[in-house]
């Protein structure tokens, strides 16, 4: 998402400067201007300039884009805090539940940069029914930006719009983010419907139910219902659950092929952050107590050896009740 961060920003005449955690991998970026597993064939645009120095890489910028996946934002955070200049506004492209701490990915860099205290610097959300690939060859896309603050929504909406992405913005940070990260764990349960070839009346109730746990979840939290059937909820759920690009779908669709879990993980080139948020989000489930059904079967498929089979049949035979 990095890559096609730079590509949308320098399309729109800014200058932008990528910093990667490990230098191999920019000093491999640098040479070839190309990310050959994650995005064969899409080029870094030339103007971009890389770089694996944690000291210089926010000379002169003046916004932040952060598109560390939800687990590894901390250390990364951490990592960068003495060198980040104060008041930026940083936009977090992530999508995910931190373990242990329950907090979402702007949480997280917040928690990092002022423990104990509100941090200084506006963060924003940028989400949606993103698959990087499609982006990437510029075919038309919608997203998000959601802030506390409508006037930077809108400053992040200016500097992400092109002729094929459009911007929409919000205030509920709260569902954006949430609505990111839970649709992780739908799209798992949808890949192992297309793993043991449901059909699609399976898979439409499922995302269609899958949207009713999500929503019941975020609404405890204090977000906004209309934000779950907007483009960071319901667009992004659907997408995510039928493109043959979506991580997260993949890895459910070989866990319905049989496969275990962590032959999948260990033979993935990029991180498919529902695994770890099914985690996340089925604590805070208990938390708030949400009755999350699909999250809790997925979790159980997961983490327990739940046989798939088993999980369907068990969603399938819950107790009879009106819809709501």
């Amino acid at each position: 998402m990095a890559t096609v961060c730079s590509i949308l920003l320098t399309e729109g005449g800014h200058q932008v400067t990528m910093w990667g955690a490990f230098e191999d991998s920019i000093e491999r970026l640098i040479q070839n201007r190309e990310q050959i597993k994650l995005l064969p064939g899409v080029k870094v645009p030339p103007q971009v300039k890389l770089t694996g120095n944690d000291r210089d890489c926010f000379d002169g910028c003046t916004m932040v884009l952060s598109a560390i996946p939800t687990q590894y934002k901390r250390s990364s955070w951490t990592r960068l805090r003495p060198f980040f200049p104060k008041g930026t506004p940083v936009i977090s492209v992530a999508k995910g539940v931190e373990n242990d701490t329950l907090l979402r990915p702007t949480q997280v860099i917040a928690d990092v940069m002022s423990p104990g205290v509100t941090f200084a610097s506006p963060l924003i959300a940028l989400s949606g029914p993103n698959i990087a690939g499609e982006i990437a060859r510029y075919l038309p896309a919608t997203a998000v930006a959601a802030c506390d603050d409508e006037d930077l929504a809108k400053r992040v909406q200016a500097t992400f719009g092109t002729q094929w992405f459009r911007v929409y913005t919000n205030t509920d940070v709260i569902g954006v983010e949430l609505a990111g990260a839970t649709k992780n764990v739908i799209a798992i349960a949808a890949g192992i419907l297309d793993g043991l070839a449901a059909g699609n009346n399976a898979k439409a109730a499922l995302v269609t139910r899958g949207l009713v746990e999500i929503t019941r979840l975020g609404l405890a939290m204090g977000a906004q219902q209309t934000t779950f059937q907007g483009l960071a909820g319901l667009g992004d759920l659907i997408t995510t659950c039928v493109s043959p690009e979506g991580r997260n779908r993949t890895v459910g669709e070989q866990i319905g092929k049989g496969k275990k879990l962590k032959d999948i993980l260990d033979h993935m080139d990029s991180v498919a952050e529902g695994v770890p948020t099914t985690k996340s989000v089925r604590q805070l489930s208990q938390r708030f107590k949400v009755e999350m059904p699909i999250t809790e079967s997925v979790y159980q498929v997961l983490f327990e050896d739940l046989d798939v089979l088993r999980a369907l049949s068990q969603l399938m035979s819950r107790e009879m009740k009106a819809e709501k």
